[in-house]
């Protein structure tokens, strides 16, 4: 058969329409790789089945990794997604699939990508970077400073402090009018992790000085501050947007199942007819 389960359920990741949920959607950055593949390549085949894998995924996990090999080593690729620690499984599923739709239209052809939406990271390469700690800046922001204000960098710095010392891959503090986040890429260690964000948050205290907030996204990790509400990244589900998103959840679900059956029957019917042809 020449359509094949990826083909079809990539088609409906990229033209069906997905409700913006809340700010979880909103895009943070993106990158494409100098590298182009060949069109209908094998190298183009394991990277749509690898998206397909993504998607499909983030419908029952917040996390996943996975190496896509052929018949060449240069047709590998290597792919993974992550959802923020406090994002609900059908915000995480919706944002990764938004995620892949739009990897689609901006990295056309490209061996390699990445993007960070507010709630969810995906990335995938021709070459491997699954296991492998990264401290590159991918973005610096910071708020225009509006003076030292010692009592409110004091709270900051114990925010961010509180931050670098505690454990797991997500992290959240506060303390009144602060805000702080952190989070690792799963692949990392507890180690790499507590390196990776030890260096985010040295560069965001010092780099964001009496800013009212700063964001600092290393390829593996990244921290965050808010003063005031001065910057709204927390997870915000307003009104109906929670059924919307459980609602676009149930049909990503059923459409994965429906493609999965007009697979299956495709496929007896190529039986059938292959054999009476016999």
């Amino acid at each position: 058969m020449a359509i094949t389960l990826e083909l079809i359920i990539l088609f409906l990741v990229s033209f069906f329409p997905i409700p913006s949920l809340s700010i979880s959607d909103a895009f943070v950055y993106g990158g494409c790789s100098a590298l182009k593949y060949v069109p209908n390549s094998p190298y183009e085949s394991n990277l749509n089945s690898l998206l397909t894998s993504l998607v499909n995924s983030a419908t029952y996990s917040a996390y996943n990794k996975f190496t896509i090999t052929g018949s060449s080593p240069n047709d590998v690729v290597y792919g993974l997604f992550q959802c923020r620690g406090d994002l609900a499984m059908p915000d995480c599923a919706t944002c990764v699939a938004r995620s892949v739709s739009q990897i689609g239209s901006m990295c056309r052809q490209t061996a390699g990508a990445a993007i960070q939406l507010e709630g969810c990271f995906v990335k995938y390469d021709n070459t491997s970077f699954i296991g492998v700690e990264d401290k590159t800046v991918v973005l610096h922001k910071c708020a225009p400073s509006i003076g030292y204000d010692t009592d409110l960098m004091n709270r900051r710095d114990a925010v961010l402090r509180s931050l670098g010392g505690s454990g797991g891959p997500f992290r959240v503090g506060g303390s009144e009018d602060v805000q702080g986040m952190a989070q690792c890429v799963e692949d990392l260690s507890a180690g790499e992790c507590q390196d990776c964000l030890k260096e985010a948050i040295g560069r965001l205290k010092s780099d964001c000085g009496g800013a009212v907030y700063g964001d600092m996204f290393l390829a593996k990790c990244y921290a965050r501050f808010s003063t005031s509400g001065a910057h709204a990244y927390a997870k915000s589900n307003h009104g109906n947007s929670h059924s919307d998103g459980e609602k676009t959840f149930a049909i990503i679900i059923g459409l994965l199942a429906g493609v999965a059956l007009v697979i299956i029957f495709l496929t007896f019917l190529k039986k059938v007819f292959g054999g009476h042809a016999k």
